[in-house]
């Protein structure tokens, strides 16, 4: 009786424990039984019948009771069923992982495969993701949504890569309302307070806009500041207002939807480079169509947040629409100041987008500049600085009537440095009648093919930096070229003879473009008139890494001086691989290395090496009143407080700046946009004071250059990084 006891006993205990085995799976164990070195029970990929199985673990920071982590949960079912149960995924909330930035780190390790991360905490490895922190730039929650569901958010995601991750999309926590202990309801209200903020510029300069004091700490330490008085009032999404108890300690909240609070849906590289095309593209579409529920979710979640408030006797206010637009106007320069932070690229297409739909929505046609430049690239610094001359004068002609009684706008469009990019800018902004004209970049090599377009359509291009002798040469009839720089027809025999004033032997290291190509022709000639040559020339790629046997070769020829046609990245390496050598040999460049941050970047290297450059503009060092008063102006609105104060790529600040006015001078005189009427005005154009020079008139029919020799100037950076005139 014993042993048949023992024997039925045996099998219950048996079936028990196969019962516990086939229940304790990643989808039914409880969190809380897992640490994150629990490497055994979530190996990469098991075997199951022949079939990889994906064990894939999930991390966040938000509590279980929230819509994100309800979100992850839906979402790790919907890809166990689309996989037939090949993936599973568990979900980790409440930072059992790690925290948000331990999180991070352990997704481009590998060691974690999903995470959801607050955009502010990705901001230090990927600056763009500031973007969702621009207060009052978005008119509505539905525009914003819309921004980042589009091409915005596509190129805020790929910033990821970088950093080893797969960008997905970006689910919502909410949107940020004020609180305080006492009505926070216009900017008036702000006057004096003390404000708790992160440690975000962008988000302490929005508080100082409005005259406040903004105050950072720490997120866990803010309800204890709040509740002594330290601080009177912060800027949060409703869920973290009442899950952190704010709203037990401030007596008033005010729903603004001011600023973003989203988080990246994000994978990790490492995990999708092993994974089969099928099942990436789950993991990717899952998330992206789960965006809407869970926004919807977050949305329905905060009208139970409210009533809690409400319930815990907060006074609720909401922004008047006269309160609203104050607030857009003290913190519209936001943007643009923190623009390269941000990126310029994404804030130009967000710019782009907002035109297109408030033309939608009825508003009044402006009159359109077109801007086609490198905004991503090695030469972004000097697209800005375009971007910025423009803007400024835009300002002004709009402060007085715009033209013909409509507004001017700027649209930028971002060629990237690639030419067949420029061409398809181009193509867009000809089949936009209300393009009346564009400026163009720094790089010749990208407009020169964009020429018979413009030439076929009639389209004006403004050239406020490309010197190559060929964009205004072109042969063309009824040229549609105007150009506010340098022609390298000129500027050659110029840079030539400051060269053989201090130099005997000379040797050049000129890239492989057109424009690259044109200086050295043009050189030569040069030289060759002056009976003198090249000991030696040396031609690069774009993007080369090494220079150490070119050099070598430079200095078995005997050189006393190399010049340089290059841009600012081949540039910097050249510099910093001269910099290297015991008495590394004077160098005078051509003004293509200043369209970058190339002070700032090789400080080091430049004590090093004698560098001269060429310029026709020297800010700094002008008397006339108009350039004082554009610097004044730039610095205004431009320069972050605590940063440097010189202003980069300066060139092509004032070269846009003066087009831009030209511009406007002739629309008004052809009495119309048509692109004809207003290309013949730009042959015809009184007198005008600009930055540059007198303009006096700017182009003839004849010649379509403003500037000649008697505006060139060698140049080189102070211990400061301004540019200023050789001694």
């Amino acid at each position: 009786m014993k042993v048949k006891d023992s024997f039925w006993g045996a099998i219950v205990i048996l079936l028990l424990l196969v019962w516990l085995v086939v229940s304790y799976t990643p989808e039914t164990v409880q969190h809380s039984q897992l640490s994150p070195g629990t490497s055994a029970l979530l190996e990469a990929s098991k075997k199951r019948e022949g079939e990889t199985i994906w064990d894939l673990r999930f991390g966040h920071n938000i509590p279980e009771s929230s819509a994100l982590h309800k979100a992850a949960l839906r979402y790790a079912k919907e890809v166990a069923t689309k996989t037939d149960g090949k993936v599973r995924i568990t979900v980790f909330p409440a930072q059992q992982l790690g925290n948000d930035h331990q999180m991070v780190e352990m997704a481009r390790a590998g060691e974690i495969d999903i995470i959801l991360t607050p955009t502010a905490k990705l901001s230090v490895p990927v600056p763009a993701m500031q973007y969702a922190d621009l207060p009052f730039y978005f008119s509505s929650p539905d525009e914003l949504h819309a921004m980042l569901d589009g091409e915005p958010g596509k190129m805020l995601l790929e910033r990821l890569n970088v950093i080893d991750l797969v960008g997905v999309t970006v689910w919502d926590n909410g949107f940020k309302h004020f609180t305080g202990d006492r009505p926070l309801t216009k900017p008036a209200d702000f006057r004096g307070l003390n404000i708790r903020t992160m440690k975000s510029r962008i988000i302490m300069e929005q508080f100082k806009s409005v005259e406040a004091n903004p105050i950072p700490i720490d997120f866990h330490a803010t309800r204890q500041a709040l509740s002594d008085g330290v601080v009177n009032g912060q800027e949060n999404p409703l869920t973290a207002i009442v899950s952190m108890g704010f709203h037990e300690v401030q007596s008033d909240l005010t729903i603004s939807n001011h600023a973003y609070l989203g988080y990246v849906f994000s994978l990790s590289s490492k995990l999708l480079d092993r994974m089969p095309m099928d099942i990436q593209n789950i993991l990717i579409e899952t998330a992206q169509e789960l965006t809407p529920w869970e926004r919807q979710l977050t949305h329905q979640g905060e009208e139970r947040l409210l009533q809690i408030v409400r319930e815990a006797g907060v006074h609720i206010h909401h922004l008047e629409p006269e309160a609203q637009q104050q607030f857009s106007r003290l913190t519209a320069h936001i943007p643009s100041r923190f623009e390269e932070v941000v990126g310029s690229d994404l804030i130009s297409k967000t710019e782009e987008l907002k035109l297109l739909r408030a033309i939608q929505a009825g508003e009044e046609l402006p009159v359109i500049i077109g801007l086609d430049t490198d905004l991503s690239m090695d030469t972004r610094t000097s697209g800005l600085a375009i971007k910025r001359g423009a803007s400024m004068a835009i300002a002004e002609v709009n402060a007085n009537g715009g033209v013909l009684g409509r507004k001017l706008v700027l649209l930028t469009r971002d060629h990237k440095g690639i030419p067949s990019k420029g061409v398809s800018n181009i193509k867009s902004f000809v089949a936009d009648p209300n393009v009346v004209a564009v400026l163009g970049g720094q790089q010749s090599p990208v407009i020169i093919p964009e020429l018979p377009l413009l030439q076929q359509a009639g389209l004006p291009l403004l050239a406020t930096w490309s010197s190559a002798d060929r964009v205004v040469e072109n042969g063309y009839e009824n040229n549609v070229v105007f150009r506010v720089s340098a022609n390298d027809r000129l500027t050659a025999p110029f840079i030539i003879d400051y060269v053989l004033k201090h130099y005997k032997r000379p040797a050049i290291i000129h890239e492989n473009s057109i424009w690259g190509a044109g200086n050295l022709h043009n050189m030569e000639n040069a030289l060759q008139e002056r009976e003198s040559r090249f000991v030696r020339v040396e031609e690069i790629n774009r993007g080369q890494q090494t220079f150490s046997s070119l050099l070598t070769r430079i200095r078995q020829a005997k050189a006393d001086v190399i010049l340089m046609v290059v841009k600012p990245l081949e540039g910097s390496l050249l510099i910093n691989a001269m910099a290297e050598h015991a008495s590394p040999l004077p160098v005078v460049s051509h003004w293509g290395v200043t369209g970058g941050h190339f002070w700032k970047e090789n400080r080091e290297a430049l004590k090093v090496v004698d560098l001269s450059f060429f310029q026709t503009v020297l800010l700094d060092e002008s008397n006339r009143l108009q350039a004082k008063k554009l610097v004044q102006r730039f610095h205004q609105l431009y320069t972050i407080p605590g940063e440097h104060d010189y202003i980069d790529a300066p060139t092509g600040m004032v070269h846009a700046y003066d087009l831009v006015h030209l511009l406007a001078l002739a629309i008004e005189q052809a009495g119309t946009t048509s692109r004809s009427a207003v290309r013949s005005a730009l042959e015809n154009l009184p007198l005008y004071e600009g930055v540059a020079r007198k303009y006096a008139p700017a182009f003839t029919v004849e010649d379509h250059d403003a500037l000649d020799q008697g505006d060139y100037h060698m140049a080189r950076y102070n211990d400061q990084g301004s540019i200023e005139a050789v001694r």
